[in-house]
C-alpha cells in the first residue's frame, strides 16, 4: 500500500528502497572527533545539580515528576521523570523530543522497570528561552554562522547532561542507560551518542541532519526547509559550520548497538538523509521501516504496535 498525501512535492525524493540503502555520507572533517571531544569535555565540567519536584500524579504505573537541571552556558534546562510506581527500576532512559518540543511525557513506552527521563532542549518545550526562538524555523539557525555557538552544539550538550543528571539521581543505574530520540532527536541523537560512554543502547527514529551536503538540495518542510533556503542565500558557507553537526558523520563513531526508525517517504526529513545516518553507523544496527515519516496514514498505529514490540526486544538486555 502506498501512502497518500496532498503535498506539492514527492515525498521520496525519487528513492526507492535498495537506492536508499547505498546512500552514503559525507567525508569526515579532519577536527571532527576534536571537535566533538572538547565538547563533551565542556560539557562534563558542569554539575547539573538536577532537582526533583514530585507533582502528585500517578499515570499508567509511574509517579510523576517535574524535573530541572544545568547545562553548559549557564542554561537552565526544565522537563519530566516518569519513576515506577511499584517495582524498584532496573534502567533509566533519555527520551528527547521532536523539533515541536514536548508538552508531556510518553506515557506508553513499554518500560514499566525503567526511570524516564524527558528533557526539553534549550530553546523549546518547557525549557524556552527569550534569546533562542522556539519555533524550528528560526531555532535551527540560531548562531548558525559560530560553529562552536551554534544552538545545536549546546542541545547535545543538553543531552550528556541529562545523563549526567539521571546518573546523579539514580547511581545504580550505571550501564544500564539507554537513549530515545526521533526526528530532532534522532539527529541531536546521533550527534551525541557517538562520544557518549555511559549509554549501552540507542533508539534513533526517522533522524534528522543526515547528510547535510544532500539534504538541502532536496524539497521538504520544517526546519529542513529553512536550512535549504539559508544555503540558497548564503551558498556553501553554510557548510563551515553544519559539516561539524552532520548526523551521517557522527553515526560512524556510534559503538554500541543502535534501533534505527526508517520512513520511505517523508516531507520533512528527506529518507535519503535519514538512511545516510543509518548506512553509516559501524556498530550493531537494526533497522524498522515505516511507510512514512511526518505523515498519517491509515495503518500507522498498527506499524507502531509492532514498532512497540520491536524496541521491547532490542532493549530486553540494557
Amino acid at each position: 500500500m502506498s501512502v497518500q498525501h496532498n503535498l506539492d512535492f514527492d515525498p521520496t525524493h525519487g528513492y526507492n528502497l535498495e537506492r536508499l540503502f547505498q546512500v552514503g555520507a559525507p567525508e569526515t572533517p579532519p577536527d571532527f572527533q576534536s571537535f566533538w571531544e572538547t565538547a563533551y569535555e565542556e560539557a562534563m565540567q558542569v554539575k547539573p545539580l538536577p532537582r526533583l519536584l514530585d507533582t502528585g500524579v500517578a499515570c499508567a504505573g509511574w509517579n510523576v515528576f517535574d524535573l530541572e537541571y544545568q547545562s553548559t552556558q549557564a542554561t537552565t534546562l526544565l522537563g519530566w521523570v516518569l519513576i515506577p510506581e511499584h517495582v524498584v527500576p532496573k534502567r533509566g532512559f533519555v527520551i528527547t523530543h521532536g523539533y515541536g518540543g514536548r508538552e508531556c511525557p510518553d506515557y506508553h513506552l513499554p518500560f514499566h522497570d525503567a526511570v524516564l527521563f524527558f528533557p526539553c532542549l534549550r530553546g523549546l518545550g518547557k525549557s524556552r528561552k527569550n534569546t533562542i526562538s522556539a519555533d524550528p524555523y528560526w531555532h535551527v539557525l540560531h548562531n548558525i554562522d559560530k560553529p562552536q555557538d551554534y544552538v545545536l552544539r549546546g542541545c547535545v550538550q543538553d543531552v550528556w547532561l541529562a545523563v549526567s543528571a539521571l546518573l546523579r539521581l539514580f547511581p545504580s543505574l550505571e550501564g544500564h542507560i539507554g537513549y530515545f530520540g526521533e526526528s530532532f532527536g534522532g539527529g541531536i541523537g546521533a550527534l551525541s551518542m557517538a562520544w557518549e560512554p555511559r549509554v549501552a543502547r540507542i533508539h534513533l527514529a526517522v533522524p534528522t541532519f543526515g547528510n547535510h551536503p544532500l539534504r538541502v538540495t532536496l524539497q521538504c518542510n520544517g526546519s529542513g526547509a529553512s536550512l535549504t533556503n539559508y544555503y540558497r542565500r548564503r551558498g556553501p558557507a553554510i557548510f563551515d559550520t553544519l559539516k561539524y553537526y552532520d548526523a551521517a558523520v557522527a553515526a560512524r563513531f556510534i559503538k554500541v548497538p543502535v534501533h534505527c526508525v526508517l520512513a520511505k517517504m517523508d516531507p520533512a526529513v528527506p529518507p535519503a538523509g535519514q538512511f545516510s545516518v543509518f548506512n553509516a553507523i559501524r556498530s550493531p544496527k537494526y533497522d524498522f521501516l515505516v511507510d512514512g515519516g511526518h505523515l498519517d496514514y491509515p495503518w500507522k498505529n498498527e506499524q507502531l504496535h509492532y514498532l512497540g514490540e520491536s524496541l521491547h526486544r532490542f532493549f530486553a538486555d540494557l
